[in-house]
């Protein structure tokens, strides 16, 4: 018999953007990026498409799509 894991992720972040203007105002606590969207994508979200194998030595032996074997959903803000 064998097992399987299976992984889903739901990536949701939560709309910015003023409800008046309609615009993502800047977020200081997410400096050094304008908002906390962009932060989370450029710390979490992007470096997992882009994932390194590395080496005993520290050396990229591969980089990866981690997404390419995950179960995943994106809410409407992150499709945005």
């Amino acid at each position: 018999m064998t097992t399987a894991l299976v992984i889903h992720g739901h990536f949701y972040q939560p709309p910015r953007e003023n409800p008046w203007t309609e615009l993502v105002e800047r977020e200081p606590g997410a400096a050094p990026f304008h908002d906390w969207n962009e932060r989370i994508h450029a710390e979490c979200y992007r470096p997992n498409a882009f994932a390194r194998i590395s080496d005993t030595h520290g050396r990229v032996e591969n980089v990866v799509n981690n997404y390419a074997r995950l179960s995943f959903n994106f809410g409407p803000t992150l499709l945005n």
